[in-house]
């Protein structure tokens, strides 16, 4: 897959960003998992440098998912962590298996209300997750700090909070504070955002360390433990180093457990990348589409490699795109960047890294946290109407409430709902002949276009050719759906402009508002 260098700089700093990000992540959902705290590292390089290079999304990063925790830990308990090992590569087969089939054309089904409302969900979850580690209360520090689940048995929504402060640290809170006004200040203030070669998040984090070892240095009653610092495996020679690798246990091959294991994280990690691929198209800045078979076929071969290595299984992950995208990344030089990075840090500079504050994380994830369930979010799905609004809050709190996998499923329920309500007559359709480069193309669309033609719409507009002029009418229309209209517009504003595509639009509503859309000319008959 040939890399752009386009936007280098700006990549290789966004890398910085989420390596700092993922660093953290990696090390606590393999201890969280049963895990040894080096496997997470191995799929984190792995996710970054390898399924980075192999995909061909732009904004999406892999690593070790906090939603597989359930499953392998289970399965570690269960089968031993070498036959576990095995079923991650029977997993990574069987997603490999799922692209070369071209079964990843599920992820054109999921609404965009949907996957709005898992960004705003997963938003609320960081910032609530974050809280007691931004004030410096660890005690779920093995791998709370990184789970998706914000229910506990024993405590309620927000007892958790209320009872972190309990216990708060006063040099956490101090350097929590001042790593969000270096954040917000390198968002707000015009003369801090012009400067591209130094991250935010960098600064915040080289502030921290320092904050903290001055406060050791004085003997401040402020300074951080260790427990509340970052913790990094570290090796003293090779032979120590190599050795943290673990080959998985071929004999598993005659245990059905083993089969079933990784049959069942194939699905969910599967499902998992192709909601989280969606996405990151919707948070790309371009507006560029993913093919979720190739990202499939990436992340079957990249858990086959971690499972032969002694990795946890991976997934693209919804955090770790975020501080992408909120950072300025461009194309997937970002994540391959992070890969490389963990794995310099890892070998070389183990010690430095465990002298980041956790609380300095927290500060960046919150941040990130704040973007995603941002007000102006819950605004615009308000304004969308009551058939977008009132799944965006279904699938938001279901998520907050249950989990990732079942939120979604329960606000893909309402959408389908509200769908088969509003649209149950005449299907979307195409004329269907080849085009050559050059020609004017006619689309006509049916009476009703649904969130159901989503798939067909996105392909062929994908698979206009270069150069062509294309016109779309709408003179048989009554209903288009939201989804497709909002497809219809960043193909316009940034597909077409990309292949250079000169299209016209005839007899769209005024209501549709595609008069909005840049570079095209609307045309009534």
């Amino acid at each position: 897959m040939k890399l752009s260098t386009k936007f280098f700089k700006a990549d290789l700093l966004s890398g910085m960003v989420v390596f700092l990000v993922a660093l953290p992540l990696c090390l606590g959902i393999a201890v969280a998992s049963g895990a040894p705290p080096f496997a997470g590292i191995i799929t984190g390089i792995i996710g970054g440098i390898i399924v980075g290079f192999l995909s061909n999304s732009n904004v999406s990063v892999s690593g070790p998912a906090a939603g597989l925790i359930a499953i392998v830990l289970a399965a570690i308990t269960d089968l031993g962590y070498e036959p576990f090992l095995l079923a991650v590569v029977i997993a990574g087969v069987i997603q490999l298996t799922l692209g070369l089939v071209k079964a990843g054309g599920i992820s054109s089904y999921f609404p965009s209300s949907v996957i709005e409302g898992m960004l705003a969900a997963i938003g609320i979850i960081i910032i609530k997750k974050e809280i007691p580690h931004a004030i410096g209360y660890d005690k779920a520090h093995e791998g709370d700090f990184f789970s998706y689940e914000l229910i506990n048995d024993d405590k309620g929504f927000f007892t958790e909070i209320i009872h972190s402060f309990n216990y708060a640290h006063v040099g956490a809170i101090i350097v929590t504070v001042v790593s969000l006004i270096i954040l917000i200040a390198f968002n707000k203030i015009p003369a801090l955002k012009k400067i591209k070669a130094v991250p935010g998040a960098l600064v915040a984090v080289v502030v921290g360390i320092l904050l903290n070892e001055i406060f050791k240095s004085t003997g401040s009653s402020l300074a951080i433990s260790q427990e509340h610092l970052v913790t990094l495996p570290t090796a003293s020679s090779f032979n120590e180093f190599f050795g943290q690798f673990t080959v998985p246990a071929l004999s598993g091959f005659t245990n059905p457990d083993v089969w079933v294991i990784g049959a069942t994280i194939a699905i969910v990690a599967s499902i998992e990348t192709l909601l989280c691929l969606e996405a990151g198209d919707k948070m790309d800045p371009l507006k560029r589409f993913s093919s979720a078979n190739t990202e499939l076929r990436a992340q079957g071969i990249g858990n086959m490699l971690a499972g032969m290595i002694g990795g946890l299984p991976m997934t693209s992950v919804i955090v770790r795109t975020s501080a992408n995208v909120n950072a300025g990344a461009r194309s997937k030089l970002s994540t391959i960047a992070h890969g490389v990075f963990l794995l310099v840090a890892v070998v070389a500079i183990p010690g430095l890294l465990n002298k980041i504050p956790m609380a300095c994380l927290a500060a960046i994830l919150i941040m990130i946290g704040l973007k995603l369930a941002s007000p102006k979010v819950f605004k615009h799905m308000w304004h969308t109407g009551k058939h977008q609004f009132i799944p965006f809050m279904v699938t938001v709190l279901a998520v907050v409430f249950t989990d990732l996998l079942k939120g979604v499923g329960i606000g893909l329920a309402v959408s389908i709902f509200f769908i088969l309500r509003g649209n149950m007559k005449l299907a979307y359709f195409f004329k269907k002949e080849k085009h050559q480069e050059g020609e004017t193309i006619h689309i006509d669309l049916a009476q009703e276009v649904s969130f159901l033609n989503k798939a067909a719409v996105k392909q062929t507009l994908a698979h206009l050719p270069a150069n062509s002029k294309v016109v779309i009418d709408a003179a048989n229309t009554v209903y288009i759906d939201y989804d497709v209209l909002e497809l219809l517009r960043d193909f316009l504003n940034f597909g077409s402009k990309d292949k250079n595509i000169s299209v016209s639009l005839r007899n769209f509503k005024p209501a549709y508002k595609m008069e909005d859309a840049i570079h095209v000319h609307s045309e009534k008959d």
